[in-house]
């Protein structure tokens, strides 16, 4: 599986909502934004499921990697998973998301913003 991108990313964010980490079983999940019509899958052909009504996830169908998050009211925007990237150094996190949902033992140090929900546009 391979995609790319020709435009900049924006939105680099942790999530911390019980759908990512429930999805991806892990604690919270890095991911990036860029313009949906600048992304494109290069090679391979990624499974798709509706996640909840509006909001379609894609994932690496040979080995399981979650890729994408593509919400139908935001069609000019596409959330990529940070560590799907062949080198995520680079595309450091700039704040944590849905901080309401932070497990306990999850603790957050980098001193980066935190948004209990939605970061503040």
């Amino acid at each position: 599986m391979r995609y790319e991108t020709s435009e900049p990313m924006f939105h680099q964010t942790i999530c911390h909502c019980p759908s990512c980490r429930r999805l991806s079983g892990a604690p919270h999940v890095a991911w990036f934004s860029v313009a949906r019509a600048a992304y494109r899958v290069t090679a391979g052909t990624p499974a798709q499921f509706q996640s909840r009504p509006g909001v379609t996830r894609s994932f690496c169908a040979a080995c399981g990697t979650q890729l994408t998050y593509a919400r139908s009211d935001s069609a000019d925007q596409i959330d990529v998973t940070t560590c799907s990237l062949d080198d995520p150094e680079p595309v450091a996190p700039r704040d944590h998301t849905f901080t309401a949902y932070r497990l306990d033992w999850d603790h957050i140090g980098e001193g980066m913003a935190q948004y209990p929900r939605l970061r503040e546009e």
